[in-house]
């Protein structure tokens, strides 16, 4: 296959939605986020040897339950996924506009007064603290001990 048709092969893949990101229609988990979600028929059903149904049955339940869990997904993303992407994107939102508008400059002026008080904490140590401690510093300070060790 040439390589303009691989190409033209992969852009048909990858649509763009206006984002800086590509937005990728059969790699829908690149990062490997919902990892943990992924349930596959024999992650949920088994017949060890010796046990097993016959063959039509093991294979009417294993379309079944493929079937089963794709429609029924499908009828919720139809159901719940725009609701739902509305809700977490007014959730981020907000949260982003919080982080922007309040927290952070709240934070910038918690450090200023936080400079204030560091200022005003050291002048007390170093007024009272201080001389207290180097007082006592050097009584202790002058205290020698011999120790002699006797063989009898």
């Amino acid at each position: 296959m040439s390589k303009s048709l691989e190409k033209e092969k992969k852009m048909s893949q990858v649509t763009d939605i206006g984002s800086t990101h590509e937005f990728d229609l059969d790699n829908r988990d690149p990062t490997l986020k919902n990892e943990h979600v992924r349930v596959w028929f024999e992650d949920s059903f088994a017949e060890p040897d010796g046990t097993h149904s016959i063959d039509g049955v093991w294979t009417c339940s294993y379309k079944t339950f493929e079937c089963s869990k794709k429609c029924c997904y499908i009828v919720l993303s139809i159901l719940c996924g725009g609701p739902c992407a509305l809700l977490w994107g007014l959730m981020f939102a907000m949260q982003s506009c919080y982080h922007i508008w309040c927290i952070g400059p709240y934070m910038k002026s918690f450090f200023i007064d936080l400079g204030c008080c560091a200022a005003y904490w050291k002048a007390l140590v170093q007024c009272y603290c201080d001389p207290l401690y180097e007082s006592v510093g050097k009584i202790f300070g002058n205290i020698r001990f011999n120790h002699r060790y006797e063989v009898v």
